[in-house]
């Protein structure tokens, strides 16, 4: 796996090694000694599995207790997937990274505690995949405003396309009004 680091130091995208042939293909996505290795030493504790469609934006979610690091890559289809520095003690507090993570590119990304996370599906039909460090946990979860003009996230949409968001999304909260990390 290669590991490369993004604008946001602690953001990082991994690319792993894909062996194909004519049968199809093998990957490695997570091994613990090479995931280490690069600084990224949390354990995973729950695995979970979003299916979404064409121009549906889930996110920026965070829970302001319990953190969760997330790693993150997409089976099928294809995602903008974008996460939002939250911790205030950062250098980098308020900045967003974006990544295209889809089943054709198999890359992946580490999205670690303090960061707001979420994604936009740019195929008809995405599936997502991530590991989380923390359990769920609704009463500590909150939502940042993915159209913040603060933060400034440049979404892939096309334009005048609304993205399709759940109520809770739609009523995130923009960064001078969210609950941070110190």
């Amino acid at each position: 796996m290669d590991f490369i680091p993004s604008a946001i130091p602690d953001f990082v995208v991994i690319r792993p090694h894909v062996h194909g042939d004519d049968r199809g293909f093998f990957m490695e996505t997570f091994q613990e000694r090479l995931f280490h290795s690069a600084g990224i030493t949390f354990d995973f504790v729950q695995d979970n599995h979003s299916s979404s469609h064409r121009g549906v934006l889930r996110g920026l979610h965070y829970q302001v207790r319990r953190p969760q690091g997330k790693l993150v890559r997409v089976v099928r289809g294809e995602v903008f997937d974008v996460a939002v520095d939250l911790r205030r003690s950062s250098k980098t507090f308020g900045r967003w990274v974006g990544e295209t993570l889809s089943a054709e590119n198999k890359r992946m990304i580490w999205v670690p505690p303090g960061f707001a996370h979420g994604f936009l599906v740019l195929s008809d039909e995405a599936d997502v995949l991530y590991k989380a460090t923390d359990y769920y946990a609704p009463e500590f979860e909150r939502t940042l405003a993915w159209n913040d003009p603060t933060v400034g996230i440049r979404w892939p949409a096309p334009s005048g396309e609304k993205p399709i968001l759940s109520a809770k999304d739609a009523a995130g909260l923009l960064l001078s009004q969210a609950e941070v990390y110190e």
